[in-house]
């Protein structure tokens, strides 16, 4: 028996999908769902292309409630700028959690992972910075920075924003697009440890392999998200930065140990706390990071097959009440 499957193509998706509060809910249910034992996520699978400069990764997970599951691939050729080409694209495909079959095909190009990852970083934000957030900073200059502050801003409001970037003329431009975009004050800071004791939210974007942010910086009432390294041989955050904090919290930790900031913190052999609380157990309750107005926070994001399956979930419902994308008979 034939069954409708949608195509929907990134500018459809750009027009159905915003980064929007609704979003953020839907990834923090996935994280509450983890944290409750509900969700089922294998391994991320992740392959190495040397002779293309490439790699691919692919993540998925089940969530009990959720009416589909996602499987999403994501190819990242980082010589294709060479050739005119955007170094990272990929898809997602969604299926029905009940038959298994196929619903959508999201040719997505990343959008949906890059609004997915700004809905994480609000999620951690939410529950872990300063009720009163007056100034945030931001380490990077690309896409994810400009989103991750666009999210943070739709939970902790915030009045200024600080943008640190190893091109100036980058960072500036950011700061641009910031202030037009939140109608807030912007400015790039050539000084990263000046953005960082000015801020009280300050989210890492880069994808660095030594620590942009350095432990001595860190100040009270500040709490930081890095959500840069997602591959083993990336460090955004200086590991004593995790051992100073008052709570360290991980998205998932079996990715943190070998992906994350506590990949290198357990290499250089500072990190004796034990597990560490994931992002899910702050969402749901059960662990409170911050228990001061004075307290540091840290949240190390990775990036979950949980937060893939919510976001296709959740774009597959915006798409059919706007009659998005172009259905197929399979």
């Amino acid at each position: 028996m034939a069954h409708d499957i949608a195509i929907v193509t990134e500018a459809e998706l750009r027009q159905a999908v915003k980064l929007d509060l609704a979003v953020i809910d839907v990834v923090e249910q996935a994280f509450a769902a983890l944290a409750e034992g509900m969700v089922v996520m294998p391994p991320i699978l992740s392959m190495a292309i040397p002779k293309a400069n490439g790699e691919v990764d692919v993540k998925t997970a089940y969530i009990q409630g959720f009416d589909g599951f996602a499987i999403k691939v994501s190819p990242g050729f980082f010589d294709n700028p060479k050739l005119g080409l955007a170094s990272l694209n990929g898809l997602m495909i969604l299926f029905s959690a009940r038959t298994g079959l196929v619903e959508a095909l999201f040719l997505d190009n990343g959008y949906l992972t890059d609004i997915r990852t700004a809905a994480a970083g609000a999620v951690a934000a939410r529950h872990m910075a300063p009720q009163t957030v007056e100034t945030a900073g931001v380490f990077g200059t690309g896409v994810q920075a400009r989103l991750q502050m666009e999210a943070a801003h739709l939970v902790r409001p915030f009045s200024k924003v600080l943008v640190w970037g190893r091109d100036m003329a980058r960072a500036e431009a950011c700061a641009a697009d910031l202030a037009n975009g939140l109608g807030i004050e912007a400015a790039a800071e050539a000084d990263p440890a000046r953005l960082v004791t000015e801020s009280q939210l300050v989210v890492t974007t880069t994808p660095s392999r030594e620590p942009v942010l350095q432990a001595e910086w860190l100040h009270p009432g500040l709490h930081v998200t890095a959500m840069g390294s997602d591959q083993e041989g990336k460090n955004e955050i200086d590991p004593r930065a995790l051992i100073q904090a008052d709570a360290y919290v991980c998205d998932r930790v079996s990715q943190c140990e070998k992906l994350g900031e506590l990949r290198t913190a357990i290499e250089a052999g500072l990190w004796r706390g034990g597990t560490p609380p994931e992002l899910g157990e702050v969402v749901s309750g059960a662990v409170r990071p911050r228990r001061h107005d004075s307290d540091v926070t840290v949240c190390d994001l990775t990036g979950t097959g949980a937060q893939d399956t919510a976001i296709a979930t959740h774009a597959r419902k915006l798409c059919l009440a706007v009659s998005a994308g172009s259905i197929i008979s399979a």
